[in-house]
């Protein structure tokens, strides 16, 4: 997938962000430059500065420490593609129509926040992953590329093959080399890491790492603690720490050129860990992302830790604002998210705002794999220490069916292991966590139990609780002019797959068509009819 990826981002598009007036806003010479850096699949604890020992981070470290530090950042929509879109327009999924799917033609009627800064005088551009993946045309079928001008030529020798060849930094560079003296400028650092694939056990033999640096309650509970899932996750440490390293070296460029202070860095990821029961699912690991801002010509009160609840369509409008740039102004379609200035030109820790109490998460289709092409429609919201989900397909496969591989759960170590736990009574549990069927509607306390294992939906004590998330759930769904809540949902299942090799995979596979699914491996199909535990555990 890795491979593929720089290619498509040459087809495709992306960008991100914004600023505004505010009551406490200190005196700033000109408008800021914007570096975003965005890691590929990471779950937010996976950084040093949230207290992780066995990722090392010192660049986004240093950042929170000379910034500001988010502890509830969340994406609306935990697949590439479709959080990337949320990222660019401001808008949710569901406000996205074809742009709400993973592999989608995003519509020529949303216009990017990349596409209004380079209308507005900056020097806008990306290197490696961009927007994707998906096809990106103008209304005039003409190729559009959403981040702009794309700088992913100049390469390098990675540490492993599975490591992107990308010289993200070295592309940074040019981008700045080309920009004039007083031009600002929005530059999107894509890194392809930590996305799957992995080279197996890179984490110990080439990041000096051991078995013993995770222990067995850093595994979460819903993965058996084997040496096979930490030399797994060891290997994501190491591509974290890659993707670091590079924002080091754009760091050390942006102080040579004097440009540090008055940019402002972005760094985050565009879903959870590529992992079973996390990436393309909505639980608390799969949305809550890592997110550090710094300014130095703009943040006076820094190393603060924010509570406030930051949805990835709040950065449009506050890389809008910063730019000096009126939302009517823009040409975009009407913003959803509230720019989050207020915070960064804030003296306050914790909570800022009290009513950034809540966020909005869901999802259509993202790969593939299921009869007709048919996505896990999932809609929730996450409110102070509680997650509701509604599953409306709860008779679907919510990770993909079986006998296709369950493809939307990247391959991997960690989802063999899940996988073959399905062959013993007393590990079964392990595989029906991240591939088994779901309730229609799910409730957890992610204070008390973030790995979100116990549903407490039938849970009289929680009873009023749930009423009262879900009311105000379908209210703002229905105020986004959600299709779902109109009985218009299967709209999503309909809209064209993008990849035309993966196009009716379920059908063309099921009729014996060797099909590519280069992101599962071949031990990933299942018959469930010929797994006799899961036939027991069935018929019980």
């Amino acid at each position: 997938m890795k491979k593929i990826i720089p290619l498509l981002a040459g087809l495709l598009v992306l960008g991100v962000w914004a600023f505004t007036d505010s009551k406490e806003k200190p005196k700033v010479k000109q408008v800021p430059n914007i570096l975003f850096a965005i890691m590929d699949d990471v779950t937010y604890m996976h950084m040093g500065a949230y207290g992780c020992d066995w990722v090392k981070t010192p660049n986004f470290d240093k950042i929170a420490a000379e910034g500001i530090l988010f502890n509830n950042a969340y994406t609306p929509n935990a697949k590439c593609a479709p959080s990337r879109s949320n990222i660019l327009t401001g808008r949710n999924s569901w406000q996205l129509e074809e742009a709400a799917n993973h592999w989608p033609y995003f519509p020529a009627k949303f216009k990017t926040f990349a596409e209004v800064l380079d209308e507005h005088g900056y020097h806008v551009g990306y290197t490696g992953k961009g927007w994707a993946p998906g096809v990106a045309k103008h209304e005039d079928g003409s190729p559009r590329n959403l981040l702009v001008h794309n700088y992913s030529q100049l390469k390098t020798t990675p540490p492993t093959p599975q490591i992107s060849n990308v010289d993200y930094a070295a592309n940074f560079e040019a981008f700045l080399k080309e920009k004039n003296d007083d031009e600002p400028f929005f530059f999107w650092y894509g890194g392809l890491e930590p996305h799957r694939g992995y080279e197996y056990g890179s984490g110990i033999d080439k990041g000096g790492k051991s078995l013993s640096d995770v222990g067995d309650d850093q595994v979460f509970s819903f993965w058996p603690s084997k040496d096979s899932v930490k030399t797994d996750l060891l290997d994501y440490a190491y591509e974290i720490e890659y993707f670091d390293k590079q924002l080091g070296k754009m760091l050390d460029e942006l102080e040579k050129r004097g440009e540090l202070e008055n940019t402002v860095i972005v760094v985050t990821s565009d879903n959870g860990m590529p992992f079973p029961r996390i990436k393309g699912q909505e639980y608390e690991y799969s949305n809550h992302l890592p997110l550090a801002v710094r300014w130095g010509d703009g943040i006076s009160s820094i190393g603060r830790k924010i509570d406030d609840f930051i949805s990835f369509i709040d950065f449009a409008p506050t890389f809008l604002e910063l730019a000096g740039i009126k939302e009517k102004e823009s040409g975009m379609k009407n913003i959803t998210g509230n720019s989050f200035t207020d915070i960064l030109y804030s003296s306050k820790s914790k909570q800022v705002d009290p009513k950034r109490d809540h966020v909005l998460i869901g999802k259509e289709r993202h790969d593939v794999g299921r009869p007709e092409d048919q996505g896990y429609p999932i809609r929730g919201i996450v409110k102070g220490d509680l997650l509701y989900l509604q599953n409306f397909e709860p008779d679907r496969w919510p990770a993909g069916n079986p006998e296709t591989g369950y493809l939307n759960t990247d391959g991997g170590a960690t989802k063999t292991v899940c996988l073959n736990s399905i062959y013993n009574e007393s590990t079964l549990q392990y595989w029906a966590w991240s591939f088994g069927k779901r309730a229609s509607e799910e409730l957890y306390n992610i204070k008390e139990d973030p790995d979100c294992i116990h549903n407490l939906v039938d849970n009289s004590g929680f009873k009023k609780e749930k009423e009262t998330l879900k009311k105000e759930l379908f209210k703002e769904l229905k105020a986004q002019s959600d299709p779902r809540m109109y009985g218009k949902g299967n709209v999503f299942d309909e809209y064209k797959y993008a990849d035309l090799s993966g196009v009716d995979f379920y059908s063309r596979y099921m009729d014996g068509e060797e099909m590519r699914a280069g992101w599962v491996n071949k031990s990933d199909f299942q018959i469930l009819d010929l797994i006799k535990t899961y036939s027991k555990r069935n018929a019980e």
